[in-house]
C-alpha cells in the first residue's frame, strides 16, 4: 500500500528550482560531493580606474584582484532511518490498522550561494504523504528536521513544522519541501554535510481523528 516513492514526478519542479545555476554547486540525489564555489571579488574604484586606462607593459602581479574560492557546497544526505513518518491515531502506536498518515522522503538536492563571506544553501526534498487506514483529508504538519554538520559540529539545526495538504477524495499527495534560510560561515563545506530527515520525537494526535477501537475480550 505504501509503495516507494515516485523520483520522476519531481524531476521538472527540482530542475525548475534550480535553474540557471551553473556556477554554482548544485547537486540531486540523496548524495552528492562538495563542489566548488568560486567568487570574483567586487571592483574597487582605483581598479576600474585602471581598467579604462591602458596598462604598463610590466607590472607587478595584484593578488588581491584573483578570484578565490570563498567555500564548497555541502552534499546533501536523507537519512534511511529519518526518511519515514507514521502518524497513528491518538493512544496508538506501530498498529497498522489505526495508522492515519505515512509520509515519505525520496530525494533532495541543493543551491549555494555566497557574498564571499557566507555561505547560504537553499535545500530542497521530494515526499509524499499517503492516508492510512484511519486517515482523512485534511492538512497534516510533518516535523522536518535540517541540519548542518561539520564532523560532530553542528552549524545549522532547524525542525520545521511544513503542512501538506491532502486533497478531499484522495489517499495520496506529493510535495516539495525547501529551507531557504540556510547559512553558514563561507569557509565551510569541505568537510561539511546538509541532514534532512523527520524529526522521530513523540508524536502529537492529528485533531479530528477517530478514537482507536478496542476489542472487548
Amino acid at each position: 500500500m505504501f509503495g516507494r516513492v515516485s523520483r520522476r514526478v519531481f524531476s521538472a519542479s527540482l530542475l525548475a528550482l534550480l535553474a540557471g545555476c551553473s556556477t554554482l554547486g548544485i547537486g540531486g540525489g540523496d548524495k552528492q560531493p562538495a563542489t566548488q564555489v568560486t567568487v570574483a571579488p567586487q571592483a574597487t574604484a582605483d581598479s576600474t580606474a585602471s581598467a579604462a586606462s591602458p596598462a604598463p607593459q610590466a607590472q607587478a602581479p595584484v593578488t588581491g584582484g584573483q578570484a578565490y574560492v570563498a567555500g564548497k557546497c555541502p552534499q546533501v544526505v536523507i537519512r534511511d532511518e529519518a526518511s519515514v513518518y507514521k502518524l497513528y491515531a491518538k493512544g496508538v502506536k506501530d498498529d497498522p490498522n489505526q495508522l492515519t498518515y505515512q509520509a515519505s522522503l525520496a530525494e533532495a538536492t541543493r543551491q549555494c550561494t555566497t557574498d564571499g563571506t557566507s555561505l547560504g544553501i537553499h535545500v530542497a526534498a521530494q515526499g509524499r504523504l499517503v492516508a492510512g487506514p484511519v486517515g482523512t483529508s485534511g492538512t497534516v504538519n510533518l516535523p522536518i528536521h535540517v541540519s548542518v554538520m561539520d564532523g560532530n559540529n553542528s552549524l545549522y539545526d532547524k525542525v520545521i513544522s511544513y503542512p501538506v495538504s491532502l486533497p478531499a477524495g484522495q489517499t495520496t499527495t506529493q510535495f516539495l519541501f525547501t529551507d531557504d534560510d540556510i547559512s553558514v560561515a563561507g569557509g565551510s563545506g569541505g568537510f561539511t554535510s546538509v541532514y534532512v530527515g523527520f524529526e522521530q520525537g513523540p508524536q502529537k494526535p492529528v485533531k479530528g481523528q477517530p478514537k482507536p477501537s478496542h476489542k472487548k475480550h
